[in-house]
């Protein structure tokens, strides 16, 4: 019956599948629900027809971008550990390791050009040459060329992809859980592996010193104005403070995320058959700055916090009547 071949199949499942399974769904809940929150609000602000500063623009696509590696890396790995394997075709695991390439690389590069974005607001010569403080179209074509350059650059994706097969097939070089990837030639995936290093290591050393020089210019501004804080009689956190743990926390957590999961996917990809555990922690380290960055930026954004205080009183008002 179907209830005897229910209990069979979650008998077949290990509890460590099962875990997994509960700790990505979790995961990609809380990440998914954050982000969707931030670009619903960036969404109404722009729709009701008020102007976007371009640290709005840059943040709107960002979790747009997060939100995609959630869905297309999250939601298939948690499928798959609570025992779903063969949900994908050949051309939905090539959408779906597209989707994930692209959007990767385009948070990476987001992340990047909000670092330089910021440093610009405080450094006059970053500024004036970057020209993002006072130009939004400047930064919405910043982003759309985020988007192009990716979507190009990972064109060569679908082609190493197919969909699931009999692990017993030796033409295969790699086997996933729910997708397969097809041989390839090895100075063909040298060529590209070299490729997405470069970029990846510029966006990343930009970024590095975007922030790092932000970060400087606060703390040498925070000096400055250091006895005003300390002769106030309710000494609180100055702006300053705030911005610089932000900016700390974003980079730093973005950089270790980022590279723990490159590590991991470079793993993966060059080991003919990964440990089911390697594939679990190389989504679970990827998924983890689109999860809890969302959080960030509504603590840290006084209008968003704002809103979603608002909108929560008129919800609590509402159901109270």
């Amino acid at each position: 019956s179907a209830t005897v071949k229910t209990n069979f199949h979650l008998k077949s499942m290990g509890s460590s599948n099962l875990e997994m399974g509960i700790i990505f769904l979790i995961q990609e809940a809380v990440g998914i629900l954050g982000n969707s929150l931030l670009f619903g609000v960036y969404t109404f602000t722009l729709l009701t027809g008020h102007k976007l500063k371009p640290k709005d623009l840059i943040l709107n696509q960002l979790v747009l971008a997060n939100n995609l590696v959630l869905f297309s890396k999250g939601i298939p790995q948690t499928m798959a550990a609570f025992g779903w394997k063969s949900f994908l075709d050949d051309p939905g695991c090539k959408v779906v390791f597209y989707v994930h390439r692209v959007s990767r690389g385009v948070a990476l590069s987001i992340t990047c050009l909000l670092s330089g974005y910021q440093a610009s607001k405080l450094h006059p010569k970053i500024s004036g040459v970057m020209g993002l403080r006072t130009s939004p179209k400047c930064t919405g074509f910043c982003c759309f060329l985020c988007w192009i350059l990716h979507l190009l650059l990972n064109i060569y994706t679908p082609m190493k992809m197919t969909g699931p097969v009999n692990s017993k097939n030796l033409t295969l070089k790699n086997i996933f859980v729910y997708c397969s990837k097809l041989p390839q030639d090895k100075l063909r995936d040298s060529l590209s592996a070299v490729i997405y290093f470069y970029f990846d290591f510029v966006f990343l050393s930009i970024m590095v010193w975007a922030s790092g020089s932000m970060v400087l210019v606060l703390l040498r501004h925070k000096q400055r104005v250091q006895h005003i804080h300390s002769l106030s009689l309710s000494p609180r956190p100055s702006h300053e403070a705030r911005a610089t743990q932000t900016i700390l926390m974003l980079v730093s957590s973005f950089v270790c995320c980022y590279c723990l999961s490159s590590i991991l996917s470079l793993c993966t990809a060059f080991i003919r058959s990964p440990n089911e555990w390697l594939v679990n922690i190389s989504v679970f380290a990827a998924s983890c700055f689109p999860t809890f960055s969302p959080f960030v930026f509504i603590s840290s954004d006084v209008h968003v916090s704002r809103f979603c205080s608002a909108c929560w009183t008129r919800k609590t008002i509402s159901l109270i009547w």
